[in-house]
């Protein structure tokens, strides 16, 4: 099986940063795709950012954090990273990661989700 585990959310100011690290262990043979997805109270998931490719260098922004976020990977430790600058309170949510990968000795790619962490921006 395969476990995605966040770090690094927490309670920040208005223009604050906060680096999240999600990191993927388990029978991993190579990542596809592996970002982070955000849900505010009473709001659908929505994209935050995702790194594709097996490099990880094909990455895509939501429109709301371009210019303020950078997802980067390191394939070496099946982990990516959030670097959140000039935060807003509407960045406040929980953060999921999520990955999509072959496992070993599948040809199927299969998703996985993070539990999750809570960014909470005051203003």
């Amino acid at each position: 099986q395969v476990q995605l585990v966040e770090s690094g959310g927490g309670l920040v100011q208005a223009g604050g940063s906060l680096r999240l690290s999600c990191a993927a262990s388990g029978s991993i043979s190579t990542i596809d795709d592996m970002g982070w997805y955000r849900q505010a109270p009473g709001m659908q998931r929505e994209l935050v950012a995702t790194s594709g490719g097996r490099s990880g260098t094909r990455t895509v922004y939501g429109d709301s954090v371009k210019g303020r976020f950078t997802i980067s990977r390191d394939n070496a430790k099946n982990t990516v990273y959030l670097q959140m600058n000039s935060l807003k309170p509407e960045d406040t949510g929980v953060y999921y990661c999520h990955a999509a990968l072959h496992q070993v000795d599948t040809i199927y790619v299969r998703e996985f989700w993070g539990q999750g962490t809570q960014v909470t921006v005051s203003s």
